[in-house]
C-alpha cells in the first residue's frame, strides 16, 4: 500500500470548498486511488496501463470497461 507521501491530490478536485478531492499514488506498475476525505476506506488499484484508458473514456462520457 502507498505511504502517505506518496498520495497527491488531483489538480481536477474540488470545487466549492475544495472537499470533493482525489488523491493518487503512482507506483510504477499500478495506479491507486483514494477519496481524499476517508484515506482510510477503500482504495482502487489500477495496472498502470489501463489507468489512462479509464480516465480518457471517464473525460469522453463513455462508460469505462474491462475487456
Amino acid at each position: 500500500m502507498p505511504t502517505p507521501d506518496t498520495w497527491k491530490k488531483s489538480s481536477y478536485s474540488g470545487g466549492g470548498q475544495g472537499d470533493a478531492c482525489v488523491e493518487v499514488a503512482d507506483l510504477d506498475t499500478h495506479i491507486f486511488v483514494r477519496d481524499s476525505k476517508d484515506p482510510a476506506r477503500a482504495v482502487l488499484t489500477f495496472p498502470a496501463s489501463a489507468f489512462a484508458p479509464f480516465i480518457g473514456a471517464l473525460k469522453d462520457g463513455r462508460s469505462p470497461r474491462a475487456d
